[in-house]
């Protein structure tokens, strides 16, 4: 955590008015995470709420443990977002973006197949597989703040990451043979 959480984290304990600044800093970071796992504004917005009033509500717990300031929202997003899928018995799928062509430009048409196939195959990856992509790639964090927030060890982050591509690939390649296979006679 930098020095500026620390004194923020501080002050916000003693004077709750000053997590708007904590809120600030990170309501991007956290929205978006939240948002690429369930690919609704409505819903990013909502669980976004309840992922800073929980954080706010729990301030006074909180404590430095080596890690980033961040690595704790986070952890009570991946929560938030763990009792909605319960809740609500929502699928593991990612929603895909619906694609209008309106252009006759072949290279923008495969260019969004390809999004589209990449996204098809992350959503039929495991929610835990989805989130390590997630805070690897999109969010980009280190692996010890992602271990923090997955409840694993660095070394099992890797090790999770490392089984996630190899299996993201070996979906892709399927992926392209049966699409070749259903385009020739």
């Amino acid at each position: 955590m930098t020095d500026d959480d620390a004194l923020l984290v501080e002050r916000a304990k003693a004077e709750p008015e000053a997590f708007g600044e904590l809120y600030q800093r990170y309501v991007g970071r956290i929205y978006g995470y939240i948002y690429h796992r369930t690919g609704s504004v409505c819903d990013a917005e909502d669980l976004t709420e309840r992922v800073f009033f929980q954080a706010l509500t729990h301030l006074s717990g909180y404590s430095q443990r080596g890690l980033p300031f961040s690595a704790w929202l986070f952890r009570i997003a991946h929560n938030v977002l763990a009792n909605w899928y319960r809740d609500r018995h929502h699928s593991r799928l990612l929603p895909l973006e619906e694609v209008t062509a309106s252009s006759e430009d072949v290279d923008i048409l495969e260019a969004v197949e390809e999004k589209a196939q990449v996204r098809r195959a992350v959503a039929r990856l495991s929610p835990e597989r989805q989130q390590v992509l997630l805070l690897k790639y999109v969010e980009e964090l280190p692996h010890a703040e992602i271990g923090h927030i997955m409840g694993r060890s660095e070394g099992a982050v890797k090790a999770l990451l490392h089984r996630t591509l190899k299996a993201l690939k070996k979906e892709l390649q399927e992926s392209l043979h049966d699409g070749n296979r259903s385009v020739s006679p």
